[in-house]
């Protein structure tokens, strides 16, 4: 029999394993919004969203309410890494008649408990912090706010239910004229307990109390707390476990010992797992597996046992004792015998052997119960492997050393993923729950640092609005012809009088010359379809660098030779020309080169006519099947490419390494060309915006720092706020500057950030990712050398998210100008309008477009734009400009 008692009180290792993977199905129903209602492991988030540093100091008050009594403490913490903490406490005796009485009785205890402690303490008027540890299952939607969801261990006070205890504190507080003392924390002593265990620069993150009751918590990925609105990256998880198993998922496990000590509670049902782990319920547990054995004749043959059918007449302590392996027979002989039973030599063996089996089984579950935690850390984080520190704390880890031992073994052999250090807890709920406070504190002065460094970025719909009134101020001013030249945007003529209409067919070249890569393509057109061929060719630096007739000569050889591969050197066809460098457009092949960028420096170019530079070099070449009719830069050839298929598309957007736009104006508005009917295709030059001042208040210091070390010193000021080329500097600017306010990386120097275009843009791209986890966000900056904590990554994602959100706007009041002149130019009351795309950072950025298009919706609310991505706006688009030339000539 009694083997048979300490088999079922024996769970084995592939048990446990099925309890682990029931438990972390427990916790992802109590993690998931959809089905928390009815979670038993309820997955309580506890709005801490840091562990402790080791710079915290100053002092705090905490207030622990406990079983039968108040505790108050005075916290002192120094900055050394949470080391040497000076504490005072007092303790305040609490009768039953406040334990089970109103609400408001006991929170003016409280409040008088706290009068009482600090007029021995302080004097001072200064703001003092409270952190309040409550050891009940709460609902908390902040730090600072909690609704109890029910009381437990004893406490039935009446009107507090439902009701916010850290407002019903401060009140009762305020009540004592405490009106410097202030509740900024609540937290439950699981929470307390990680906190304390977080030492210097190695931080807990996983905490269990193993008690009179259990619990545990630990640092979730707070994308995964659905219950949980606008936090941060990561977020403390009271797990509240002691219920898992309330919806039947341990009946396999229950032997009929734990079934009668459940009936006998107050709270058949509930608490299960807590009912095999929780100090409070293992002495019941031993007590009938003993009666069971007696009447079974097994044990105490000859003794009256009617003792054992008392309730609690054996002690956790008591048992404790029992299974010390030094005085453990003596103990088990001293307590039965105290009992008034006679035990012999082998029922003083077989009660030890129960009182092991029993604890030992408690420490097993608790194993599996921390392993489903430790996995599901690990897969959440995305690791092969985790490295964690759990705090723990409570009775039976603390007064029998066996137990932490098969915590640790069986936990290794359930989760061999992870690696876990068992810290022991030394006062969480009193130097944790000042911690729990300062580190409050210490993140609420940060938030407000960081908050006044990025406020200049973060534009309001106001300051939008006034950058759209200005870019359509200086749209008017550009197109006019006397205004024209103190306009900071260009408003280009391009000469193209229309957009495609679908039924363009034939075959066109294209010459997409933009950088050392330049490529020719023949684009043939059919009914509703549209195929191309193409070729690239290098443009060597001896040639970009040398005499322009030399540069124009390889352009036509290369021509040749894919017209000879394309079996084309028969046939003259129309050719588009995309030549991406700042012109002068006297009509649509004719261009004149103001200067050259992008490396180029050919001598005999700038002031002349690229077309004829080129007809001229096809002359030397006797290359006499060139026709160039058209000369077009990558934003008209963007919305071309759009508007082949969709005729409403009169706008093209280029936002990558630089930024333009383009759209149809009516021609009685383009004061630089003579002609009144039918509109015709202004290319803005945008990037230039704001040149002549006019953006000078949106400028940030940042944006200053990053304007002084370009080669085009104040010049290209929208550009500079908007493109890809310009945002990984923005970036690293004010990340500079955090680090020098001691917010990021510690404040320690970091020589690499301080590299002129180290953060390239495509790292905001992949920084910025939905569902990133830090983990990988720590890489990235590993890989630039920056040792990140996950806070310092979350803060790095905060500056890109900010920069590259505010590039969105920007675009987004750009474009609303223009939309909202085409509407007014048309007398429109609603104007639906398409815009061709193209460029890395819209296309790659993953909320680029989403905030771009947003905004725009807000900024012009009169208009329906579609968006369309192009697809080869310079080679597409280019022929496309000769297509529709050719149809209306």
């Amino acid at each position: 029999q009694v083997q048979q008692a300490l088999l079922a009180l024996t769970i084995p290792l592939e048990m446990l394993q099925v309890v682990k993977s029931r438990m972390l199905q427990a916790m992802l129903k109590g993690l998931s919004r959809q089905t928390h209602a009815e979670a038993n492991v309820r997955m309580l988030p506890t709005y801490i969203c840091s562990t402790p540093d080791g710079t915290e100091k100053g002092d705090f008050l905490v207030v622990e309410l406990c079983q039968s009594y108040v505790r108050t403490l005075w916290v002192t913490l120094l900055g050394d890494g949470n080391h040497s903490p000076q504490v005072t406490h007092k303790i305040f005796d609490m009768q039953q008649d406040i334990i089970q009485g109103t609400g408001e009785a006991l929170f003016d205890f409280i409040a008088k408990c706290i009068h009482q402690f600090l007029a021995g303490i302080s004097s001072s008027q200064q703001r003092i912090p409270l952190g309040f540890v409550f050891p009940f299952s709460c609902r908390q939607t902040q730090l600072d706010k909690a609704e109890l969801i029910s009381w437990s261990k004893g406490f039935s006070c009446t009107d507090v239910e439902g009701k916010d205890v850290v407002q019903l504190l401060q009140a009762a507080i305020n009540k004592q004229e405490l009106y410097h003392v202030d509740v900024v924390a609540l937290m439950n002593d699981t929470v307390g307990t990680m906190m304390t265990c977080s030492m210097g620069k190695t931080p807990c993150e996983v905490a269990l109390i193993v008690g009179t009751g259990t619990n545990s918590c630990f640092m979730a990925e707070a994308r995964l707390v659905e219950m949980a609105e606008g936090t941060s990256r990561k977020m403390c998880v009271s797990t509240e476990w002691g219920c898992f198993g309330d919806d039947g998922t341990l009946n396999d496990i229950l032997t009929p010992y734990d079934q009668s000590v459940d009936q006998e509670s107050s709270n058949p049902g509930e608490k299960r797992f807590e009912k095999l782990v929780g100090s409070l319920y293992l002495g019941e547990i031993i007590r009938h597996v003993l009666i069971a054995l007696a009447t079974e004749k097994a044990l105490f043959h000859g003794s009256n046992i009617t003792v054992l059918r008392s309730k609690d007449v054996l002690k956790t302590q008591q048992v404790l004792e029992i299974i010390d392996a030094e005085g453990g027979m003596a103990e088990v002989r001293r307590t039965l015998e105290a009992l008034g039973l006679q035990p012999s030599e082998r029922d003083c063996c077989r009660v030890q052997q129960v009182c092991r089996a029993v604890v030992t089984r408690a420490a097993a579950l608790c194993a599996a119960g921390l392993a489903a935690i430790l996995s599901h850390m690990c897969q959440s984080w995305e690791l092969e492997r985790l490295v964690v520190n759990v705090g723990v704390d409570g009775e039976l880890y603390r007064d029998y050393a066996r137990f932490g031992e098969i915590l640790q073994n069986v936990t290794g052999l359930l989760a061999p993923e992870c690696v876990a250090t068992l810290l022991p807890a030394v006062d969480g709920t009193g130097q944790g729950a000042a911690i729990v406070t300062a580190v409050a504190l210490r993140l609420a002065a940060q938030r407000r640092e960081v908050d006044c460094l990025l406020a200049p970025l973060r534009l309001s719909h106001a300051d939008l609005e006034r950058v759209q009134a200005l870019m359509r101020q200086e749209m008017e001013l550009g197109l006019g012809c006397e205004t024209n030249a103190n306009a900071s945007l260009r408003m280009l003529p391009t000469y193209v009088r229309n957009t495609p209409n679908g039924i363009e067919q034939g075959e066109f070249l294209a010459l997409d010359l933009g950088g050392t890569n330049f490529r020719v393509l023949v684009v043939r057109m059919a009914q509703n379809s549209i195929h191309i061929a193409s070729n690239i060719y290098v443009v060597p630096t001896t040639i970009m660098q040398g005499t322009g007739e030399a540069l124009f000569d390889h352009i036509i050889e290369c021509i040749m030779d894919f017209q000879l591969k394309e079996d084309l050197m028969e046939q003259t066809l129309p050719l588009g020309f995309t030549f991406s460098f700042p012109c002068q457009q006297l009509g649509l092949d004719k261009a004149v080169l103001l200067t050259w960028t992008k490396g180029f420096s050919a001598s005999g170019c700038v002031g002349k006519d690229v077309v004829q530079l080129l007809r001229e070099a096809a002359q030397r070449k006797q290359h006499f099947g060139l026709k160039v009719v058209a000369v077009v830069n990558d934003t008209v050839g963007t919305m071309m490419s759009c508007g082949y298929d969709d005729p409403k598309c009169e706008i093209g957007l280029i936002v990558g390494t630089g930024t333009n736009a383009c759209y149809m104006e009516e021609m009685k508005n383009v004061g630089m060309v003579e002609g009144e009917q039918g509109r015709m295709c202004i290319n803005m030059e945008w990037g230039a915006f704001g040149d002549n001042g006019c953006l000078d208040d949106v400028l940030t210091s940042f944006d200053r720092l990053v304007d002084e070390k370009t080669i085009n010193v104040g010049k290209q000021r929208f550009e500079k706020l908007i493109s890809g080329m310009y945002l990984g500097e923005i970036v690293r600017h004010i990340l500079l500057a955090l680090v020098e306010k001691q917010l990021l990386f510690c404040g320690k120097p970091c020589p690499k950030l301080q590299t002129k275009d180290i953060f390239q843009t495509k790292f905001l791209s992949s920084i910025e990712m939905d569902g990133l986890a830090l983990q990988q966000v720590q890489g990235i900056l590993q890989d630039l050398e920056l040792e990140a904590s996950f806070e310092d990554s979350m803060l790095v994602q905060e500056v890109c998210q900010t920069v590259s959100t505010r590039a969105a706007h920007l675009c987004a009041a750009g474009l609303a100008a223009v939309v909202e002149k085409m509407r007014e130019n048309r007398g429109l009351d609603q104007l639906a309008v398409s815009v061709g795309v193209d460029g890395t950072l819209y296309k790659m950025h993953p909320h680029f477009s989403k905030h771009l298009q947003q905004m725009l919706q807000d900024l012009a609310p009169n208009c329906t734009v579609t968006f369309l991505d192009s697809e080869d706006g310079s080679g597409k688009g280019a022929a496309l400009v000769a297509a529709v030339a050719c149809r209306d000539s």
